[in-house]
């Protein structure tokens, strides 16, 4: 009791007496050195009296699925810039193969206190996953907001890119430069972000075969073998679910000798850091990751305000960004 004392009174720059009286709820201190305490045994991992547990830290879990991909970490930058304006701290917990699981952080950050969670790229866009670690934050009342396309029921609001219209801005793209015969490079079956994607290339391209459909983890290496499924079947354009499944076709098609753009179009989607330093340049459909960031902490902060928020979807819409990936189609 006396090291926690210490350490807490260490953090806040306080005596231990006035951390005594905070914890024991007696008179005498002002609420911002009550509320620098209460923050200060949730950061040093803490619990809380039992009588201050009503009072949830001023602190925000943000998921992430990794950080290997770029998108995550810009995400990341984004919406923790916002909640700390917001006089909230973020705690950034990101899934490791093999490591803590997204229902372990769920449950550390119920420990914590914690006033609310923002998830992107987790575990609710895949419709196979469990999903139970959502219903423990939902029948807690705690806030909660996802960051792309979720499965349904799940009653959190969500704010996401249109993956209709960025397929479609894809697709007219390498339409109009002659494509005939595109492919696409997609996540998991049960992946909804890429389901939409599907069903959004059906409705322009009716008669596209299954096999110029192919999946694969969300990964370089990923993205490399299902493109060389694609190029066994002759395609000439790929659209990709993701920048570093684009950078694993490019490669494929490499290994083939093939040129790109020359002989094969690549599309990305994202428009992650350093995606126009790629050799080529990569042409990609850009998430408008600021707007979305934003309005993911907009939301976030009206529930934990006491604002009820309709568990609806705000779809944002994406921007082709043309570089040199992407040409006309081969003449044969």
């Amino acid at each position: 009791m006396t090291r926690r004392l210490a350490q807490v009174a260490q953090k806040v720059g306080v005596s231990e007496a006035t951390v005594s009286r905070v914890l024991n709820g007696k008179p005498g201190v002002s609420d911002s050195t009550r509320q620098a305490v209460l923050s200060a045994l949730d950061v040093l991992g803490y619990e809380r009296p039992t009588q201050l547990r009503g009072e949830r830290a001023r602190l925000v879990g943000l998921v992430l699925p990794e950080l290997q991909n770029p998108i995550f970490p810009a995400f990341a930058e984004v919406i923790g810039g916002a909640l700390a304006q917001l006089g909230l701290t973020p705690v950034l917990c990101t899934q490791t193969k093999g490591g803590v699981s997204e229902a372990d952080y769920v449950e550390l950050l119920l420990q914590q206190q914690v006033s609310g969670v923002v998830f992107a790229g987790g575990l609710y866009a895949q419709a196979d996953a469990p999903h139970d670690h959502y219903r423990q934050l939902a029948d807690r009342n705690i806030p909660v907001v996802l960051v792309n396309a979720a499965i349904e029921h799940l009653g959190f609001p969500c704010v996401s890119c249109d993956d209709a219209v960025a397929v479609e801005q894809a697709w007219r793209h390498l339409d109009s430069l002659g494509h005939e015969r595109i492919g696409l490079v997609l996540g998991p079956g049960d992946h909804m972000p890429s389901g939409r994607k599907l069903a959004a290339a059906r409705v322009l391209a009716p008669e596209l075969p299954d096999e110029n459909i192919a999946r694969a983890m969300f990964s370089l290496e990923g993205g490399q073998a299902a493109a060389t499924r694609l190029l066994d079947r002759g395609v000439t354009g790929i659209i990709c679910a993701s920048d570093p499944l684009a950078l694993g076709a490019v490669r494929a098609a490499r290994r083939r000798g093939l040129n790109v753009p020359g002989e094969v179009s690549v599309v990305g989607y994202d428009d992650s850091a350093f995606m126009n330093c790629t050799e080529p340049p990569l042409t990609t459909v850009r998430q408008p990751i600021e707007a979305m960031g934003r309005a993911a902490v907009e939301l976030l902060n009206a529930q934990i305000g006491g604002s009820s928020v309709t568990p609806e979807e705000l779809l944002f819409e994406p921007e082709l960004v043309v570089r040199g990936s992407t040409a006309q189609a081969p003449r044969h």
